[in-house]
């Protein structure tokens, strides 16, 4: 009987019997995996770029709201008030992972300057915590607010445009308080921000969170944010937030659930990088199924000398799946080490791409080959070959003894 170590190292001398079709196999897999990686790399640095821009810029890693707030809260938020102060806010920044957490009051009205009036939504906003946890808004012109009881607002650029309005600029702010009443008052425009979502900076301001309450003639927010560490310890922060908190007054939502923008650009992007896996993985099986297919037909003879000696019919089943492995293996690694340092050669240079769609700033993209993303490309690479050469070993094994040493004579 055969050990498997043995039965390898046959397998690899007879890919060396016909290197050039060994090759061929190899760099077929090895050009389609570097394919798979680049294109795929880019997507994971769309995704985290996204996601981080996301976190930072509106939502936070986590969110702390009364319980029905997303569901109810979003039309009538001032019946679902967190208190300004609180035990439970201050457990809450100690907890290690936490970096921060601010306090933020949502609000809507109209928003004047001469003769145009718009619709507005609103952020009340603690301006040092905001600093942190906002990095990601960029600041287009003027300043961010600063100040926490000053009358400053800073608008979305779209916002801005629309109102025609530039830093120093002075707008007028009309809303429903939330005892029913109208209430207004005038603030100076600090600065005009933008971020990834467009509709977003269309639409929105932010005010010092002070000025907000005044102007709502409310106490305390609508939501506390909370920005960590790392994204991974999201999850791991609601849970422990979950059993820390009363399940009656507060609920902890973590960023996913807010982002749908980015939940739809991932389930997009993830369709698009399946079909090119499949498209990939057709090319492999094609090419491998070929090249096995030749080596059987030419070793005819050999299979048929082989079997008369007694080796079983599963051993050169075996042998064929083994040199199918082999290629598979060989070119997988040759693929993702060459992937990968094109990858970071790419990334080094930087990619400039176009403004997105009702952008108009450009951005410069980079790859990012991840460690999950290099293990499915070499379970790609193996499984693709393993199916490819299942057949033609299935017909090697199944070759009749008596026909099979007739071949060349």
């Amino acid at each position: 009987m055969i050990n498997f170590v043995t039965e390898v190292r046959i397998a690899a001398r007879n890919l060396k019997r016909n290197r050039n079709r060994t090759l061929i196999g190899v760099l077929t897999i090895a050009c389609g995996l570097i394919a798979y990686l680049l294109a795929g790399g880019f997507i994971e640095w769309i995704f985290e770029s996204m996601r981080e821009s996301t976190i930072r810029s509106q939502l936070g890693h986590v969110q702390i709201v009364r319980p029905g707030y997303m569901e109810k809260g979003i039309a009538d938020p001032y019946n679902f008030l967190l208190p300004a102060k609180s035990i439970e806010f201050e457990k809450i920044k100690d907890f290690p992972e936490v970096v921060s957490v601010a306090q933020r009051l949502a609000f809507s009205g109209l928003i004047s300057h001469g003769e145009t009036t718009i619709s507005f939504i609103g952020e009340g906003i603690e301006p040092d915590k905001e600093e942190v946890i906002s990095s990601h808004i960029h600041i287009r012109s003027g300043s961010n607010v600063s100040i926490a009881d000053q009358r400053e607002v800073l608008l979305g650029s779209g916002l801005a445009k629309k109102l025609g309005v530039n830093p120093g600029d002075t707008v007028v702010l009309l809303v429903t308080a939330a005892n029913g009443t109208p209430n207004a008052i005038e603030a100076k425009v600090s600065g005009a921000f933008v971020t990834a979502v467009k509709e977003f900076d269309d639409n929105a301001l932010r005010l010092p969170i002070e000025i907000s309450r005044k102007l709502m003639r409310v106490q305390g927010s609508t939501s506390w944010v909370l920005l960590l560490n790392d994204t991974t310890q999201t999850l791991q922060t609601v849970t422990r937030l979950r059993s820390t908190l009363p399940i009656t007054n507060f609920e902890a939502i973590p960023w996913s659930d807010l982002a749908d923008f980015y939940n739809k650009t991932v389930v997009l992007f993830g369709k698009q990088i399946n079909l090119m896996r499949a498209i990939i993985a057709i090319i492999i099986v094609l090419t491998i199924s070929n090249t096995q297919t030749m080596s059987v037909l030419e070793r005819t003879t050999e299979i048929g000398t082989i079997l008369a000696t007694g080796l079983h019919r599963s051993g050169i089943l075996r042998m064929f799946i083994l040199e199918g492995a082999l290629i598979g293996s060989i070119g997988g690694v040759f693929g993702i080490f060459l992937g990968f340092g094109i990858a970071e050669i790419l990334s080094l240079i930087g990619i400039p791409m176009p403004p997105a769609p009702g952008m108009d700033t450009g951005f410069t993209a980079q790859i990012l080959v991840t460690p999950r993303l290099a293990v499915h490309a070499l379970v790609l690479a193996i499984a693709t070959t393993l199916i490819a050469s299942a057949v033609p070993a299935w017909k090697a094994s199944r070759m009749n003894i008596v026909n099979a040493l007739r071949c060349n004579q």
